[in-house]
């Protein structure tokens, strides 16, 4: 009886670790194209090495609704899947993109900023989509998503504001951009991705208040304990275009990680952070495997409170600008595998003003 009911432990150990370690990755791509700034470009010949390479290796391209109701559902997401989104919706995606997805049958989102397109409805050298070329693509399965009616960045409050009166100004907006979008294209996912990838804690709270799902940029694997008021996308433009990077990316696992309070603030003027600490719920990982880099500072060093919490003393000031934290640990479970889990800060000039975008 003893032996029986170890071996049940076991097995429900193991299940339960099989389950939790399901993972998926959202890609975030802006143009496709070999004539547009690097900084948010792939080129159409190595776009069509990355979904080769999701082909030849089997990973699941899914809609990305396929993987956010999952979650809003808490049903287990198919292990190894992954979700295509474009910002911006920039005609390249048409032109160059398309035909390279329609190759493969593979879905994807586009984000879009009606404002924008509605300003270029009439221009014919217009960099952006139209409402009805988006409505021809809305028709053929692909997700029409809201980036803000302009491309507002939500931590920058207009000066002479009050957060309070930004974020009621920021909700009008929001739900035009939705009204917008299903006058158009007939569809309202109510998907919000954070222009420019800013955002805090208030901003989090107001997606949520709003039912909104909001996508972020930190790099990150996606499970059932992922936030949907920082859903966590990798960046597979240049200079994150080699697959030789992004393979450990796609195959990545979630890091159940959480942030208390000050620690989940995300924006500090230069010199004012100096250390976080984060609660972590996994266990399928050794304590020396866990690697912490900070972007500016190089490798970190970590010190363990217990098995669920660690700290960071930064070894130096965080820089100015947009920062990351990335955390790694090899998987003792799934062999090859990472866990992998990002932390964004916006860091400001000493007098409170803004870096350039």
């Amino acid at each position: 009886m003893k032996n029986m009911l170890r071996t049940l432990f076991s097995v429900s150990l193991l299940l339960s670790v099989s389950l939790c370690s399901h993972a998926a990755v959202i890609l975030q791509y802006h143009h496709v194209s070999d004539s547009t700034p690097a900084s948010t470009s792939i080129s159409p010949k190595q776009f069509e090495v990355h979904l080769q390479y999701l082909k030849d290796n089997n990973f699941k391209v899914v809609p990305l609704s396929d993987l956010i109701e999952g979650i809003k559902n808490q049903q287990p997401l198919p292990d190894k899947s992954v979700a295509i989104t474009f910002d911006d919706a920039y005609t390249d995606v048409l032109t160059q993109a398309k035909p390279i997805l329609d190759k493969f049958a593979f879905p994807y989102t586009i984000y879009v900023n009606p404002g924008i397109i509605n300003r270029n409805e009439n221009n014919d050298a217009s960099h952006y989509l139209s409402w009805i070329q988006l409505k021809a693509l809305s028709d053929e399965g692909v997700i029409i998503a809201n980036h803000g009616y302009e491309h507002d960045s939500m931590a920058r409050i207009t000066e002479g504001l009050t957060q309070a009166q930004w974020l009621t100004k920021q909700t009008e907006l929001l739900l035009k951009a939705e009204a917008v979008i299903k006058e158009n294209t007939g569809q309202s996912w109510r998907y919000y991705a954070y222009p420019y990838g800013e955002y805090d804690v208030a901003v989090q709270a107001w997606a949520k208040e709003n039912g909104f799902v909001a996508f972020s940029q930190q790099s990150g694997a996606i499970d059932l304990s992922t936030d949907l008021t920082s859903v966590p996308r990798f960046p597979a433009s240049k200079p994150y275009d080699k697959i030789s990077g992004l393979r450990d990316k796609l195959n990545s696992l979630a890091f159940n990680i959480s942030l208390k309070d000050e620690q989940a603030e995300t924006i500090f003027k230069h010199k004012e952070a100096k250390s976080i600490t984060f609660d972590i719920e996994s266990g399928d990982f050794y304590k020396s495997a866990l690697n912490c880099y900070i972007s500016g500072l190089g490798k970190q060093k970590i010190t363990w409170h217990d098995d669920k919490s660690f700290s960071i003393n930064f070894t130096k000031d965080l820089p100015v600008g947009r920062v990351r934290a990335n955390c790694t640990a090899a998987s003792i479970s799934k062999p090859g595998r990472y866990y992998w889990y990002s932390k964004p800060w916006f860091i400001l000039k000493s007098d409170g003003s803004w870096y350039h975008l």
